[in-house]
Parts: structure tokens; C-alpha cells; sequence
């Protein structure tokens, strides 16, 4: 026999729907994964000095992708991303991804594409640096992943976010 939970209420909107307190970690996850990836974006354009120089800045003429890229040169699959780095399409399509999955996450629209397009960017990453320095397959990358379907499955888009009335419209 299963036994059953009763799930902590927070609140209630008002149209009844209850807002369980799962909600809202999602939904602070939610927000902190499409800040990562925000933030990511912002710095590699501006560079602010964290992650890239202001001399390496995307508006200084810098390639967001080459630092990272031609640092895999000698893993797995070095060869494959270490030729990718520093083309523009890449760059353009890379910094594209970081700025909308961040905003889509950020805002809590579009979530379920946003956690696709990020866990996907994410993997791909996670691919260019094999082997792992700390551990055989595990790290950071496949960590937010994991986060991001939840985030799907559990329409964090909808607590803190937009996303319940952006899709409102086309639910009628």
C-alpha cells in the first residue's frame, strides 16, 4: 500500500489555484539556472572581469567561444570543439542561447524550449570536456540539466513567472 503526503499550501491565487511551497523552489530555481546563464551573456558581452576581461569583451571584438573551446583541444572530443571556436556563426548562435534561455527562464515564459535549449547547451559543454577532471562523468553541467527537466515537468514557469499568462491566451 502507497501512502500519501498531503502536499505544504504557501497560498492561493484568485482563481483557487493553490500554490504548493514545491512551487516556489522550483520557481526560485527556476529563476537562479536563467540568471547563470543571464549573467553568462552579459559578461561575455561587456566583460565585466569575472569569467572574461573587458579586453576579451564580445563588443571589444573578443570571441565568446574561444576561450573554452580551444581549452578542449587536448579532451575526448577536443578535435571536434576545438574547431569550432571563435566562428562567428557559432559565437552568434552560442551568445543567442545564453540570452534567450536566460530571459525565458528569468521571466518564466517559454520554459519547457528553455530548459531543452539549455540542458542541450549544457551537455554539449559537458561533452567538450571529457574526460572530467574531478569525477568520471559527473559534474556541474549534467547537475543543472537534471534541473532544468524538472523545471519542464513541473511548469516553474507558472509560480514567480509569466508563464501562466502568456499561455492563458491560447489555452482558451
Amino acid at each position: 500500500m502507497t501512502a500519501t503526503h498531503p502536499r505544504p499550501v504557501m497560498d492561493a491565487d484568485p482563481n483557487g489555484t493553490v500554490t504548493r511551497a514545491v512551487d516556489y523552489v522550483w520557481a526560485l530555481a527556476r529563476i537562479a539556472i536563467g540568471w547563470i546563464f543571464l549573467w553568462a551573456f552579459l559578461d561575455k558581452v561587456f566583460g565585466f572581469g569575472f569569467a572574461t576581461p573587458a579586453a576579451k569583451a564580445w563588443l571589444n571584438g573578443g570571441s565568446p567561444t574561444t576561450g573554452f573551446l580551444k581549452g578542449t583541444g587536448e579532451n575526448a572530443l577536443g578535435g571536434l570543439f576545438a574547431a569550432l571556436a571563435g566562428q562567428a556563426w557559432v559565437d552568434w548562435l552560442f551568445m543567442a542561447g545564453l540570452l534567450g534561455v536566460g530571459l525565458a527562464l528569468m521571466l518564466g515564459i517559454g520554459t519547457r524550449l528553455a530548459a531543452v535549449a539549455g540542458g542541450l547547451m549544457l551537455m554539449l559543454m559537458w561533452a567538450a570536456e571529457l574526460p572530467l577532471a574531478n569525477n568520471p562523468f559527473l559534474d556541474e553541467h549534467v547537475i543543472y540539466t537534471i534541473v532544468l527537466a524538472g523545471l519542464a515537468l513541473a511548469g516553474a514557469g507558472d509560480t514567480l513567472g509569466l508563464g501562466r499568462y502568456v499561455r492563458r491566451p491560447y489555452l482558451k
